[in-house]
């Protein structure tokens, strides 16, 4: 059997392995997952609500050892993990009461001719695809409501964070879901692997989150089978400080906006708008922020930034980076790789950002920040809204009536009004425009793994 290699991104050594799956063990695991759903989804809701508890128990028990096998083969450092475990475990919890609260429907039809009866069941197979960046959340955001919902998994992490999953789906296994319920492969390259899945015509719902041009792709492949999808893709989060802002206030969410993960969040704030009122006080509190941040092994206590996941990472920061400065912006802080022979790359300040900067255009999933000065509310609004990305918004003023009126314009699923942090079990989380289709969390993240059902009746 051959093994895919899990690396370490601080030092390069080797974090675990796992069997790499062939396309062969991707069809079988579906085929366990089309089996065990007739099973599964006529488990009383209740009962799979216990075995959902169990699991988030089961998270919180083994939380220590979770976040740091998230460091070890993610690279963030130990307090994100354990951050990222506390939130992963909570979908398991809050997927567990909604298990209980699948709800339906039933009235006269206003012709007075037949009762309408509505009801509620589950998709079917599910092919779940999940990021490196959150390899512990964005599995538990999927897994938790399928389950739930009464269908089935296939679950395939990405190559370089596949050790978390597997650990996750341990869990699950020993809270009580049976065999073929939960299946986790790892195929490298997976490209074809999935193809394969997806036309295997035994995959009813397929849910992705990760990059929009990978999104695209699968979407037009599984529009061919007509498969139920829900999208969770690209970002390019806007962050707008008015001069009535609170800079404290906007300090510490501009933080926590832009350097959780890292940077490597597809929530991450990457355009930063203040106002010239408050750009030069903001600017300097800022940077001195993030100039004291100390890059390296996500492991040591002393780290307030790990590296990123792979070489291809680091490089694409260091890309946007170069290209702002050629562009005209000035480097407040950071700006270089990290010295040692880590992924890593130093926390980043750019002033002098132009409107029309490339950097302002992508996302860029790493620790830097590109500041614009702006002085009318109408312009940065139409700059908010001039990307093809629609994930995620931030807005500091003290006035909420003047924070609500702009939320509402902004072209985007999420808004954050004086915070830095969106993301909730209890929320549905999604964007869009190009950054997807559907939502995770709250109730929406169950019914994305329920079909509507009629019956027309009458007696």
């Amino acid at each position: 059997m051959v093994n895919v290699q899990v690396i370490n991104p601080f030092d390069q050594s080797v974090a675990g392995t796992v069997p790499r799956a062939e396309i062969s063990d991707c069809l079988a695991a579906v085929d366990a997952a089309q089996a065990a759903f007739t099973t599964w989804r006529a488990t009383p809701p209740r009962a799979r609500a216990e075995i959902l508890r169990r699991a988030f128990d089961l998270m919180i028990a083994e939380h220590d050892e979770l976040s740091r096998t998230i460091v070890r083969e993610n690279g963030k450092v130990l307090a994100d993990a354990k951050a990222e475990v506390t939130y992963a475990a909570e979908f398991f919890r809050w997927f567990s009461e909604e298990a209980v609260r699948i709800d339906g429907d039933y009235r006269r039809a206003p012709s007075g001719a037949n009762w309408l009866l509505v009801s509620r069941q589950p998709v079917g197979a599910a092919l779940l695809a999940t990021p490196w960046n959150f390899p512990a959340a964005m599995a538990t955001r999927k897994i938790g409501p399928a389950l739930a919902a009464g269908c089935t998994v296939v679950l395939k992490p990405a190559s370089n964070t596949p050790l978390t999953a597997v650990a996750i789906c341990d869990i699950l296994r020993r809270a009580g879901v049976p065999d073929g319920v939960v299946s986790v492969v790892v195929p490298e390259p997976s490209g074809p692997a999935v193809t394969a899945m997806l036309g295997s015509g035994k995959i009813r719902k397929l849910s992705f989150t990760g990059s929009t041009k990978v999104g695209s792709l699968l979407l037009a492949q599984a529009a061919q089978h007509v498969i139920n999808c829900s999208m969770e893709l690209g970002g390019n989060a806007p962050l707008v400080v008015f001069d009535d802002a609170d800079l404290d206030v906007a300090i510490e969410g501009s933080m926590l906006a832009k350097m959780r993960n890292g940077g490597a969040a597809c929530t991450a704030a990457n355009r930063f708008f203040v106002h010239e009122k408050v750009h030069d006080k903001f600017v300097d509190a800022f940077t001195n922020r993030m100039a004291s941040l100390v890059l390296g092994d996500g492991l040591d206590p002393k780290t307030n930034v790990g590296p990123l996941v792979s070489r291809n990472e680091q490089d694409s920061v260091a890309a946007f980076v170069d290209g702002a400065v050629a562009q005209g912006a000035t480097l407040a802080c950071g700006g270089k790789r990290a010295a040692d022979k880590s992924f890593g790359y130093q926390p980043t300040v750019l002033t002098n950002v132009r409107f029309d900067n490339d950097i302002l255009k992508h996302e860029i999933f790493g620790p830097v920040a590109p500041i614009v000065r702006f002085s009318d509310a109408d312009d940065v609004l139409r700059h908010c809204n001039s990307v093809e990305h629609g994930l995620v918004s931030y807005v500091f003023t003290r006035d909420v009536g003047r924070g609500l009126r702009f939320a509402e314009e902004l072209e985007t699923g999420m808004v954050g009004l004086n915070r830095g942090l969106v993301s909730d079990p209890a929320a549905p989380f999604g964007g869009v425009k190009a950054s997807g289709l559907g939502r995770e969390g709250g109730h929406d993240g169950l019914l994305a793994f329920l079909e509507t059902k009629y019956v027309a009746t009458n007696w």
